[in-house]
């Protein structure tokens, strides 16, 4: 268990970056984001992550800490691209203005992080009460999976069927007013999927919260990079399905543990290592990535 120090001293520096980054979008809300911009930071809070994780043995105990943090660090970072196909959606049909793009993002994944805190703080608690509460987490990460695999691009609900943002227009709310709510009650949803997924992975509320903050602080500078390329990213659900599926049933072998089921039918329930979970989810994006970018260029449809 990682000391009071420890959590202070972590959540003040990147409490210090997410200010930063909030003054720095706030000094240049006026400016549209270039690519070489967006890449230079993306790089940079990659490299801070991948920093992090590295250094982690040094304050934190446990000999699995550091590759449970890079396995949830990972997933986190996989949904939260997801999250970007959504956000493209939202902010080109409200047709928020691209020199304001950067402030609302910057400001809903702050929203995000409040909310993902209060879902991880709900999280714990349930987990260290009832490690039967596993076998919930686990049914609703395989129900998601499913969703994702079965789901096709004309299912995405625009902002403009939502019933909340005509009322927010009704009530006289502006545009980026509407856009910022919408954002963040998106990624609420989404933070649904991804907490159990990280609650998979890792039961250390200080790794759940580092690999979830590390996931969504770049999030805004990767939207600008990634906007054209996500149109060849068409085999991304599916590959978020299959991890998705993966931890579910990994938390449904725990839950067996934690409530004395060691056997079933005379078949022993595995226990799935740290260092196996990292593997397939590490491979399971690799492979995503390069069919996607493999399928979108031999039919043409390759964004340059």
């Amino acid at each position: 268990m990682e000391s009071t120090s420890t959590w202070l001293i972590t959540i003040g520096i990147l409490a210090a970056v997410i200010a930063f980054d909030l003054i720095l979008a706030i000094l240049r809300r006026n400016k549209e984001t270039s690519m070489r911009e967006a890449a230079i930071w993306t790089v940079v809070y990659v490299s801070a992550a991948i920093a992090f994780g590295y250094f982690m043995p040094n304050w934190t105990p446990g000999e699995t800490a550091q590759k449970e943090f890079f396995a949830g660090w990972l997933t986190e970072y996989a949904l939260s691209v997801d999250n970007i196909f959504v956000f493209v959606i939202i902010l080109s049909r409200l047709q928020i203005d691209k020199t304001k793009q950067q402030l609302v993002l910057l400001l809903g994944i702050i929203i995000a992080l409040v909310l993902r805190g209060i879902f991880i703080a709900a999280g714990t608690a349930i987990i260290t009460r009832f490690s039967s509460a596993f076998f919930i987490f686990g049914a609703f990460l395989i129900y998601t999976a499913y969703r994702l695999l079965i789901e096709k691009e004309d299912d995405e609900v625009t902002p403009d069927d939502s019933k909340i943002v005509k009322m927010l227009r009704a009530r006289g709310a502006s545009t980026f007013t509407i856009a910022l709510l919408t954002l963040g009650v998106t990624d609420l949803v989404f933070a649904l999927d991804s907490i159990p997924a990280i609650f998979g992975i890792t039961k250390d509320p200080y790794i759940v919260v580092t690999a979830n903050i590390f996931a969504l602080m770049g999030l805004r500078q990767l939207y600008f990079l990634l906007q054209g390329l996500l149109k060849r990213l068409v085999f991304l659900s599916k590959g978020l399905s299959i991890i998705l599926a993966f931890i579910g049933v990994k938390m449904f072998f725990e839950a067996f543990h934690g409530i004395g089921i060691h056997e079933i039918a005379g078949i022993e329930v595995p226990h799935v290592s740290i260092e196996f979970s990292l593997g397939v989810i590490v491979g399971t994006l690799l492979i995503t990535a390069v069919a996607s970018l493999t399928a979108t260029r031999k039919d043409g449809s390759e964004i340059i």
